[in-house]
């Protein structure tokens, strides 16, 4: 049988979605600042620069937390130095 055009696609696997970020944290990273997104878990979800629009648009609203200092960004931040987890500005973000 002759087809024209695109098939249409199959059955998406019924599989689960990420979790949603909770979390939006600007941090130094070797001289420049990102912005990381991390789930309630503190997993890294993405990591991009920290001068980039939507990160004004996701903070447009919301007041700043303290630094990351808090044990529960210990393995998180792992490889960040106690300056610049004291420096860091984080984010709880609206689900």
């Amino acid at each position: 049988m002759d087809s024209f055009g695109i098939e249409a696609h199959g059955k998406h696997p019924a599989t689960s979605h990420r979790k949603p970020a909770r979390y939006l944290l600007l941090i130094d990273s070797g001289g420049s600042t990102v912005a990381q997104l991390f789930t309630e878990a503190r997993e890294l979800a993405a990591e991009f620069d920290a001068g980039s629009e939507e990160v004004a648009v996701m903070t447009q609203r919301l007041k700043p937390g303290g630094g990351a200092e808090a044990p529960e960004w210990d393995h998180a931040l792992e490889g960040h130095s106690q300056a610049e987890r004291a420096a860091a500005v984080v984010y709880t973000l609206d689900i």
